[in-house]
Parts: structure tokens; sequence; C-alpha cells
């Protein structure tokens, strides 16, 4: 995070490919399953682990009768990680009202299954989106509760892209937290759209684009370089792609692609 607002980052990072990310991305987080050495063992347990979460824990801090719906909101809600929430859309498919959707996605928050990540709304107010981003608390979960086969994802842009920024968010997030920074997405009328718009305590703002693939072009950058422009641009606001690879690309004007593993090493 350090880096990130002083646009500090080294020509060379001894990164990882597109496969090699979506393998740290299969295995997850949590301890437990990342010590066991077969995939079997591994959906086992991410399954386990929501069973006892939805049918022992949540009887704690919520009094929901239809656990059977509940988990499978959960599934439904996996393959939503990192988009916008479309919430009477996600009503339809479940046969639930609004409220109901409502004190179940709360409920999920509370058991740490799900995060919201809000709309950059400080500006353009007229033009901006509401909608909240979701994320699932753990790739290797996400990946577990929806079946995904490693070299099905490999060859699937859009499960890729998903499974990829869920992981990004994560650690942005953790580092976040530690450097009192802020998160939001943005995403206007107009679809122009920014994966991440971190705001530090000091009101920098750094807007970051997450990519699956290796292959960087300046068109990539369009939408980070329109929100500089456009909607902060009383502010110096970094720019950057993180992507699978070892070199930190220069596309001039302040933007910059970065390996991913920047998150890490």
């Amino acid at each position: 995070m350090e880096r990130l607002f002083k646009h500090d980052f080294p020509d060379q990072i001894k990164g990882y490919d597109k496969r090699k990310v979506i393998e740290i991305a299969f295995a997850g987080g949590y301890p437990e399953p990342l010590a066991l050495q077969s995939t079997r063992y591994r959906k086992s347990w991410f399954n386990d682990y929501v069973d006892t979460l939805i049918s022992k824990d949540l009887r704690d801090i919520s009094n929901i009768k239809r656990v059977s719906v509940l988990k499978e909101l959960v599934k439904i809600l996996a393959a939503w990680s990192s988009k916008f929430l479309d919430i009477p859309d996600l009503c339809g498919k479940l046969s639930i009202s609004r409220q109901t959707f409502d004190s179940y996605l709360n409920a999920l928050e509370s058991l740490y299954l799900f995060e919201r990540v809000p709309s950059w709304s400080k500006t353009d107010y007229a033009r901006v989106g509401k909608k909240d981003k979701l994320f699932i608390a753990d790739t290797g979960l996400m990946a577990s509760l929806l079946n995904w086969n490693l070299e099905e994802v490999l060859l699937n842009p859009d499960r890729a892209g998903k499974l990829v920024e869920t992981l990004v968010y994560h650690e942005l997030s953790i580092q976040s937290e530690m450097y009192d920074a802020k998160i939001y997405h943005y995403r206007d009328r107009e679809n122009r759209e920014v994966d991440f718009v971190i705001e530090s305590e000091d009101e920098q703002v750094a807007c970051i684009e997450v990519k699956a693939g290796s292959a960087i072009s300046k068109s990539d950058f369009k939408h980070l370089e329109w929100f500089r422009k456009n909607i902060v641009k009383d502010r110096d606001v970094i720019t950057i792609i993180l992507y699978p690879g070892e070199n930190a690309l220069s596309f001039g004007d302040g933007l910059l692609a970065v390996p991913l593993a920047a998150l890490w090493e």
C-alpha cells in the first residue's frame, strides 16, 4: 500500500503467470484446507464449513427458518463475487421478498461469508451507480462451492476474471485496514468502471483495474484515465493495472501495469 501511494514499484518483481495466480486463488486462504493436498478433501472441508456455519452458528445470530433457501443463496452469491448486486434478479431466482433477501444477506455477512464494497459517490452524484459490489470471503471457498475445475477456469475469461478480482480484493482489504484507507468501486450510467478506488487517510486516491490475462495495452487504461481526468481531476490520482506477469510496465502519463505479486512481494 505504501508503494501504491508513492507510485513507486520496482521495474521487475518476482511474479506469477496466470496459471500460478489461479492456483493460488483455488487454494484460498483458510489454513486448514491449505494443509490438505487433495482437491476432493478441500471441497469436502469447504462444504462442511458452510454447513456448520449455517446449521449451527447462524442460530446464535438470526432466526432464519428456510435454511435450504439460505444454502442455495450462498452458492448463487458465490457466482456473483466481484459483480454488482442485482437484488430484484436474485429475489426472483429464489422466489423470496426483498425484505427476506436483505435479512439473509445480513446474516451471511455476520458469518463473514460475504462482504460488500460501496460505490464511489463523493463526486458525480447524478451519473454514478449506487449498487454495491459483492465479494465472497475466500477464493478457495468460491471455487469449491461452484465446483469449478482449474483447467476450465483458465480457459474461461469471465470465471478467471471474477476469481482473480476476488483474490485481489481480499489482499487490498487487509492492507487497507492496516493503512487506514477505504475501498470503493466506480461504475456510471455509461458503463465506465473502475474495479477499486482506494482513498487513503490523507485523501490520496488510487484507482486499480484487475486483469486476469498477461497482455496489457494502453486501451486497458481508458476508464482509469477518464475517472482521473473527469471525476477526481483536482487530485493527484494514481492509476495502475494489476496483472499476472513479472515486469512493471509504463504506458506514460502515470499509467502503470504492475505484477499481481506486488500485493505480497
